[in-house]
């Protein structure tokens, strides 16, 4: 079943293996170049169904370090075309993830150190919900006004539409892994006493209210996907409930799929990590929601993604850091699974031995 197709609105996936979107730290001024070309060309050649492009910040102020990819400006637009034009002439569907990264941007990339980055050092101030630091030694952040959360809801709703113009044909809200959205669902970070705080109905309000205005300009036919954490790992935090009661709203508002990873809201998390660790808050939701599911984090098998499948419990299986290890992984997991899928014609070769 994990070479089955599956069909999302108006779009048709090949099979069910989808490459997660993985930040590359490598953009100038958040436009995409020849290392995003050959990435994520080099994944559709490899035989995933969808290809999600990392997260791409709907504004400078929202980027998790000044090397990310950005889509806040018309100009950003057109480098994207040339991706999504590869991409779907291997069969492949575009996708992309749009983000915000809230209290957790302005840091350097990894291999830089990933620390918090100050004003002289390149980076700015950032903003959340509250003025409540990801890491007490960070710079305390600017809690967003009520006007400030327009304009960002407005920054959602017009990366969308460029993302429309770009040739994607599945957009992600990411709203997961510590970041703005994340930050308002949880009751952790989130300590506002107005309308976008305090209950799990105004806690989840700016992401009810962004996918709502994505919708506008979003097509019908297209899917919008959105990525939570299902739970933050943490006491008192957000949780498997909260998810499932988020997702069902969620269905309703015009969301095809719900993207289910966990954690990254607080440096003192505790995640239980082993082979296929989030899979059971994707079948959680998927059954209690009744919504379609992908489930990430540690799938590196053929016949683990395959058990995923088969099982019913997700629909989608993402692929990250065995993607990075194998570009192949999805023609490598139809020989183990001894099914016949196309080979691209340069590749044929090697197929039969």
């Amino acid at each position: 079943m994990l070479f089955e197709s599956l069909r999302i609105r108006g779009i048709v996936f090949k099979n069910r293996i989808a490459i997660s979107p993985m930040c590359q730290y490598s953009s100038v001024d958040g436009f995409a170049g020849d290392w995003h070309l050959v990435h994520l060309g080099s994944r559709a050649t490899g035989g995933a169904a969808l290809i999600m492009q990392e997260a791409t910040a709907v504004s400078a102020r929202g980027r998790i370090s000044p090397d990310d990819m950005g889509l806040w400006k018309d100009e950003q637009v057109e480098p994207l075309k040339r991706i999504t034009r590869f991409v779907s002439e291997q069969g492949a569907i575009p996708g992309i993830q749009l983000a915000h990264a809230g209290r957790k941007a302005s840091s350097s990339a990894p291999w830089k150190g990933g620390k918090s980055l100050s004003i002289p050092e390149g980076g700015w101030r950032t903003e959340a919900p509250s003025p409540v630091p990801y890491r007490e030694s960070d710079t305390i952040p600017e809690s967003l006004s009520a006007g400030a959360i327009a304009g960002i809801i407005q920054d959602f709703r017009s990366a969308a539409a460029r993302a429309l113009k770009a040739g994607f044909q599945v957009l992600e809200i990411h709203a997961a892994h510590g970041y703005l959205f994340h930050e308002f669902l949880s009751p952790l970070s989130n300590l506002r006493r107005d309308e976008y705080g305090g209950s799990f109905e105004n806690r989840s309000r700016l992401l009810r209210e962004t996918v709502t205005a994505v919708r506008t300009v979003w097509p019908g036919q297209l899917p919008l996907f959105v990525r939570i954490s299902a739970t933050d790992w943490a006491e008192n935090g957000w949780n498997p409930d909260d998810s499932v009661r988020l997702s069902a709203i969620l269905k309703e508002l015009g969301v095809d799929l719900i993207d289910t990873s966990s954690g990254g809201l607080v440096h003192y998390q505790k995640i239980p990590l082993g082979p296929g660790y989030q899979v059971p808050f994707a079948e959680r939701i998927r059954k209690e929601a009744g919504i379609l599911t992908a489930a990430v984090g540690l799938i590196t098998k053929a016949g683990q993604a395959e058990e995923i499948i088969s099982s019913g419990k997700a629909d989608l299986i993402l692929i990250a850091r065995e993607s990075l290890r194998n570009p192949n992984f999805p023609l490598t997991a139809a020989r183990e699974l001894s099914t016949d899928i196309s080979w691209p014609v340069q590749y044929e070769r090697a197929k039969l031995k």
